[in-house]
């Protein structure tokens, strides 16, 4: 079957002032998250791409704007099935004063049974994420062959929950996964079983060096860092 490459979008507006976006329109990449957009064509020159999939959201669409301008012929799909969570009341608000809701221990510790108020639960969330998957895959195979690999560019919890789908991990496994933003995860489904071949792959190594915490790059996802050890 396909390869998927899973792309999280580059670092946002929203990740440098500690706000969970969620859905909230008008949510751009900063100027950092724009430089990493921009590095993204040379980092996949060597792979052949059928196609990218992206959110529907604009910071997902302005990470893959580089790729697009360089492959022209690439065509770009947009599936709402891997939109960002539904996190519903919760939108806009600052991290900092979530991690105070009781609700946040229960999404760090049991993920599959958080369900945000006025939005979804996460264990929704990974469902569709994993059916858009599982069709992409299917359409990808039969249009390109099961040699093919194509992009979706997607969100923190979305890209976690579709890792640990892969490896057989329970939802409530999922925060023990970390991928930051323009990272690439690279997942190649058979017929049997699916290979996780990369996992929030950045190239770039100096947070090691600063002993920097999982959840500081990747703040404003509420599985891409709050509550994060």
């Amino acid at each position: 079957m396909a390869t998927l490459i899973l792309v999280r979008h580059g670092r946002s507006t929203a990740n440098t002032s500690g706000v969970l976006a969620g859905r909230t329109p008008g949510i751009a990449l900063d100027e950092r998250g724009a430089a990493q957009a921009a590095a993204l064509p040379a980092r996949l020159a060597d792979v052949p791409l059928a196609a990218a999939v992206s959110s529907p959201l604009q910071r997902c669409r302005e990470t893959l704007r580089p790729l697009l301008d360089a492959r022209p012929d690439l065509p770009l799909h947009v599936e709402d099935r891997i939109n960002e969570c539904d996190y519903g009341d919760w939108s806009g608000r600052k991290l900092a004063e979530l991690n105070d809701e009781p609700l946040m221990e229960v999404v760090q510790a049991h993920a599959s049974a958080a369900a945000f108020p006025g939005g979804e639960s996460m264990r929704a969330m990974q469902n569709r994420a994993v059916e858009a998957v599982r069709d992409w895959n299917a359409r990808i195979e039969a249009e390109h062959g099961e040699d093919a690999c194509y992009l979706m560019c997607s969100h923190g919890d979305i890209v976690k929950s579709l890792v640990a789908d892969a490896l057989g991990l329970h939802l409530d496994l999922f925060q023990r996964v970390h991928v930051d933003p323009c990272s690439v995860t690279v997942i190649r489904y058979t017929r049997l079983r699916p290979f996780l071949l990369r996992l929030g792959d950045t190239g770039d190594f100096a947070g090691f060096a600063s002993r920097e915490r999982p959840g500081d790059a990747g703040a404003a996802e509420v599985g891409g860092g709050a509550g994060a050890p």
